[in-house]
């Protein structure tokens, strides 16, 4: 999804964030060069989408920046989900607080020493906090943590939206503009399939690349015999993604240590990087690890954030 807006840093003549447009104020003009800045710092961006909760779509975010982290990559793990955000349990941050730095700006949760994470959970008072916002403000809040999170340069950044295709996903597509694609995950069923078709149309009418649908949870391989068993029905993304005409990237087979993992807030493909599930996730996340690789000059400079104890 091409796009020519930059940042005011840069030498790009066609930059549209140098000029201020007509009709725009001091203050707006000032967000969009902010926003704009921060985005020209990130080399690839990528959306995790799904039409459907429940899938895991979070679990591949998350596992997603891990992976990428593991490989030498600067990654910047968001989750977007101002409603449920799940991203902190998963990573066993939920006690964690964003800090502002001494500019103003929000510094980001560092996971490891190659992967920050930012979350509206690290802006609450507490976990059960809930968050009881109307489209409006839900969009100003997305703005806020892609403009005023100091994420610093970046690799990648991955973003968990949340499921459907309603005001988080448009407003984060619509800001971030120029990304790289997206991936879609589902489940076999078709109930789940259904709904993820759903979200490849989305992507379509905004012109944002889909990169791949991911099936989750397809197989059961048991911890003792090795042998997959089919708890739901097999194959289901794998088909609607050739329906739909767009890259099939694998399937994860479940995992009870990946639910484990998930629960205790341990990042699964670091410590159990030989099971089948690990395996199957970072083959299935390759043609991203290889979009990064084209320009494989890291990003400079240590994660932004304070690293959790």
């Amino acid at each position: 999804m091409a796009s020519n807006t930059t940042c005011n840093t840069c030498s790009d003549p066609t930059c549209s964030a140098k000029t201020r447009q007509h009709d725009e104020s001091v203050e707006d003009f000032a967000r969009r060069q902010r926003l704009q800045g921060n985005l020209c710092r990130i080399k690839h961006k990528f959306f995790v989408l799904s039409g459907k909760g429940g899938v895991g779509k979070s679990t591949v975010a998350a596992n997603l920046a891990l992976t990428l982290g593991m490989n030498g990559f600067r990654a910047g793990l968001l989750d977007i989900d101002l409603h449920g955000p799940s991203v902190p349990t998963l990573l066993g941050l939920t006690r964690a607080q964003a800090r502002t730095t001494r500019e103003g700006l929000i510094q980001p949760v560092a996971l490891t020493s190659q992967v920050s994470v930012m979350s509206i959970a690290f802006l609450l008072q507490g976990e059960d906090e809930a968050v009881i916002w109307r489209g409006p403000m839900k969009a100003g809040v997305i703005e806020q943590l892609l403009a005023d999170v100091d994420w610093g340069p970046l690799d990648a950044l991955i973003v968990d939206c949340p499921p459907g295709t309603g005001d988080e996903p448009l407003s984060i597509v619509q800001k971030v503009g120029d990304a790289d694609g997206a991936v879609i995950v589902t489940t076999p069923q078709q109930v789940a399939t259904a709904d993820v078709r759903r979200s490849i149309s989305f992507c379509h009418k905004l012109d944002l690349p889909v990169l791949g649908v991911i099936e989750n949870m397809a197989g059961f391989v048991c911890p003792h015999c090795q042998k997959t068993t089919d708890i739901f029905r097999t194959g289901g993304g794998e088909a609607m993604a050739a329906d739909m005409g767009v890259p099939y990237l694998g399937r994860i087979p479940i995992d009870p240590e990946l639910v484990n993992a998930g629960d205790q807030g341990v990042p699964y493909v670091q410590k159990f990087a030989e099971r089948p599930a690990a395996k199957a996730f970072v083959h299935a996340v390759e043609p991203l690890i290889g979009m990064l690789e084209r320009d494989r000059v890291p990003a400079a400079g240590p994660a932004s954030g304070t690293v959790q104890e």
